[in-house]
């Protein structure tokens, strides 16, 4: 293994942040009253989505720091409106940091068994989180365009 390092945790983690900010504006951007009940095509409509990152990221990351490996869960807090999904997403935000920040450098490669189906070193489970965010946050922005709302530029992350 290289002991060069491209990115610090400290980036990683702000990187995670940033696309944490976006996914957030595209929640806020969303009419309330198609959030739960749009879809185009079959997929699940984007409040569902959100409630899927907030079952993944957040617990994932308590799962890792605590050494739990518990099955993966959509039991979430009643989220019915676009203010639920934001508080969630701002409570998790503050969590996710605090969280991250309790993980010794030495355990990013090591395995973890995440929710008990994906076993891979922590940072690539850490990735996951990242790369599944933006993927639903894309289909978010698909919803947007064709209920003819602008979506955030896809790099206005601040």
């Amino acid at each position: 293994m290289s002991t060069n390092v491209i990115i610090s945790r400290d980036e990683f983690l702000n990187h995670w942040q940033e696309h944490r900010t976006l996914t957030r504006k595209t929640i806020e951007a969303f009419p309330e009253n198609e959030i739960f009940t749009f879809s185009i095509g079959g997929m699940r409509v984007f409040g569902d989505l959100i409630k899927e990152l907030l079952s993944i990221a957040a617990p994932g990351l308590d799962g890792i720091v605590h050494k739990k490996i518990e099955g993966y869960s959509h039991e979430l807090p009643d989220l019915k409106t676009k203010a639920d999904l934001l508080a969630e997403w701002d409570r998790q935000t503050v969590q996710i940091n605090e969280l991250f920040n309790r993980i010794p450098d030495e355990q990013f490669h090591e395995t973890f068994n995440l929710f008990g189906e994906y076993e891979f070193p922590v940072y690539q489970n850490l990735l996951y989180f990242v790369d599944n965010e933006i993927h639903h946050r894309a289909q978010g922005f698909v919803y947007l365009r064709a209920l003819g709302v602008e979506p955030p530029f896809f790099w206005d992350r601040y």
